[in-house]
């Protein structure tokens, strides 16, 4: 099939690229013209597991091409994908459709022939409806042009799998036509046994918000309980073992630390909040302010912890942020939690050198008062504490020993939960992570201090709720260069 995809960002981009692979003749359409231009090149413009494989067999098939002109794209296409962004409006909760109603205006005019027009962008729910009467009002006559709604449910770091084989896919159409025209764009993964959910559009448009929703509930549900953890004295990730294996709850998405971000699931779950208000059940969905509150005083608390492990006072501190993007395997850093706690942590008086295995690039323009690199050791080298703050594969992966030698105090804040606390410890470290009690270093013969070092560490690092913090303590009880 000849289909169009409008929008060639993270989603549109990946999307373009897989019904290409799949067999169709796609031509990608964006108003950015070096976007296109790099794309048309073979050259990703943002890291995304495996896109790059997949975008250049789709150029070399032929099957996939990009241009900047809706004219041509309304000429080239039997079905259309909206695929621009909604972002949240200024100096509102509610999402931003001007892109969505541009790609119409700009479309639907110049269509030679009838079409189905597809949204996968996440809207509030009753666009369809509008946009097919905004479209009866520009389509030629003669040319009949039908919205159904298709929502994306792509994960960061898995777009294109997500893409390919999805967990399920979902479609809001108004009549049969519009159905089976899916069912060919998708044949393939329906063939592979992929769950396919066809239902009215408003359905489909509440899904992607109620799932982003739900998810966005649950972690801010256990970070919640760490709160309450750290107050009372309990373990959060012992906790979250127990509710794990409640069938009905399930363990993914409990892992307590610095809460979410991105360009989707925050903005997401407020447009949501801002549409059951404009239709009246308001109250229904009141929670997800709470539930946006708990995921941003995530960040308020890493910041005081911090502080407090410092001895109260950041001012000349050093302090290495492992993590800028806002999830693994991904340079995206819009509302990244890890750079919103190194930026607070830099304007305490910290001096905050972050590393992030892609983002660094992204992270130093959005972000120039920090120091950020992609080399590891450099960013810990000489500090006073190391905050893990993105879950990237290779932090689980690092050696605790070797990092160990280059800081001047082995502290680590855990802010994902996600390390191995006893491993960390034998070599030589503190540890803490929001909802789980401080754990003081337990040095081994494995670490590389002296004996000397060793007893002065045993001896001097107490728990910072009854004595000197762990940097201080450290400090003074370790010569330079022995930590």
């Amino acid at each position: 099939m000849r289909l169009t995809v409008i929008g060639t960002g993270y989603l549109g981009a990946v999307h373009a690229a897989c019904m290409a692979d799949i067999g169709h003749d796609v031509l990608g359409v964006d108003v950015d013209t070096e976007r296109i231009t790099v794309l048309s090149e073979g050259r990703p413009p943002f890291y995304e597991p495996g896109f790059d494989e997949i975008l250049n067999r789709a150029l070399a098939s032929g099957r996939l091409r990009f241009g900047t002109e809706l004219r041509a794209a309304a000429a080239h296409g039997e079905v259309h994908f909206i695929c621009v962004g909604t972002p949240q409006q200024a100096g509102s909760r509610a999402a931003d459709l001007r892109y969505v109603d541009a790609v119409v205006d700009g479309l639907v005019p110049h269509l030679p022939r009838s079409c189905l027009v597809v949204g996968k962008s996440t809207v509030p729910v009753g666009t369809t409806a509008r946009l097919n009467t905004r479209i009866a009002g520009l389509v030629p006559a003669g040319v009949r042009a039908e919205v159904a709604w298709n929502p994306e449910f792509l994960r960061e770091g898995f777009a294109v799998e997500d893409t390919l084989r999805p967990d399920r896919l979902v479609v809001g159409v108004s009549g049969r036509e519009a159905d089976e025209t899916l069912r060919r764009v998708y044949a393939p993964m329906l063939g592979a046994g992929v769950p396919y959910i066809s239902t009215d559009p408003s359905t489909a448009e509440l899904v992607k918000v109620a799932a982003n929703s739900f998810l966005a509930t649950k972690i801010s549900f256990i970070n919640a309980m760490s709160e309450v953890c750290d107050a009372a004295g309990a373990d959060v990730a012992t906790l979250a073992d127990a509710l794990g294996h409640d069938t009905r709850i399930g363990r993914q998405f409990l892992n307590a630390g610095l809460g979410f971000g991105g360009g989707c699931l925050p903005k997401d779950i407020r447009a949501f909040a801002a549409r059951a208000q404009e239709l009246g059940v308001g109250p229904a969905v009141e929670f997800l302010d709470q539930v946006d509150a708990i995921n941003h005083r995530q960040r308020t608390r890493t910041v005081a912890l911090v502080r407090r492990l410092a001895g109260g006072d950041l001012a000349g501190r050093r302090v290495a942020v492992l993590g800028a993007t806002f999830k693994p395997d991904s340079d995206d850093v819009r509302d990244s939690p890890a750079l919103a706690v190194a930026t607070a942590l830099h304007r305490q008086g910290a001096e905050v050198r972050v590393h992030d295995p892609e983002g660094a690039a992204n992270a130093r323009r959005a972000h120039p008062e920090l120091r950020c690199g992609s080399d590891l050791l450099t960013a810990c080298r000489g500090s006073d504490l190391v905050l893990h703050l993105t879950e990237w594969r290779q932090y689980r992966e690092v050696d605790p020993v070797e990092l160990a030698r280059v800081v001047r105090t082995p502290v680590l804040v855990d802010g994902r939960n996600a390390l191995r606390h006893d491993q960390w410890r034998a070599a030589g470290w503190a540890v803490k992570a929001l909802g789980r009690p401080y754990a003081p270093a337990q040095p081994s013969d494995a670490q590389p201090l002296d004996a000397q070092s060793r007893n002065a560490l045993r001896a001097t690092i107490v728990s910072p709720a009854t004595g000197p913090s762990p940097v201080a303590a450290l400090s003074s009880a370790l010569p330079n260069g022995q930590a």
